[in-house]
């Protein structure tokens, strides 16, 4: 199967900057789209951004102007950046990917999650 590790996360004052990473791992044939997810306490969750293997992007109305999804297709990695921050963004981040990956002889689709990384934005 196909394993996301996330880093980054942490705890920031209102206004200030995070980044977080998501490497993928194991026996990839492709990566499609990589993307991040914020869920809240109590809370369902939520798309933040979405990126495609050709760079396509897309992101919740919330953070539009304020976080930005890239990739590096080389390392199978995903970042996002994060600044403005808001006490309401607030959320375990989960790394998600899909895409096909070998097993067994064979070519099978793959939809992974990170363990996720909390951030904490202090008013």
């Amino acid at each position: 199967q196909v394993l996301l590790v996330e880093s980054g996360g942490g705890l920031v004052q209102a206004g200030g900057s995070l980044r977080l990473s998501c490497s993928a791992s194991g026996p990839i044939f492709r990566i499609n789209t990589m993307g991040w997810y914020q869920q809240a306490p109590g809370k369902q969750r939520e798309l933040v951004a979405v990126i495609t293997s050709d760079g396509s992007t897309n992101y919740a109305d919330s953070v539009k102007g304020r976080f930005t999804i890239s990739r590096d297709n080389a390392k199978n990695t995903v970042y996002l950046q994060l600044n403005s921050l808001k006490p309401e963004d607030t959320a375990a981040y989960y790394c998600n990917a899909d895409g096909l990956y070998y097993s067994g002889g064979a070519i099978r689709d793959f939809h992974s999650w990170g363990q996720g990384k909390q951030v904490t934005v202090s008013a």
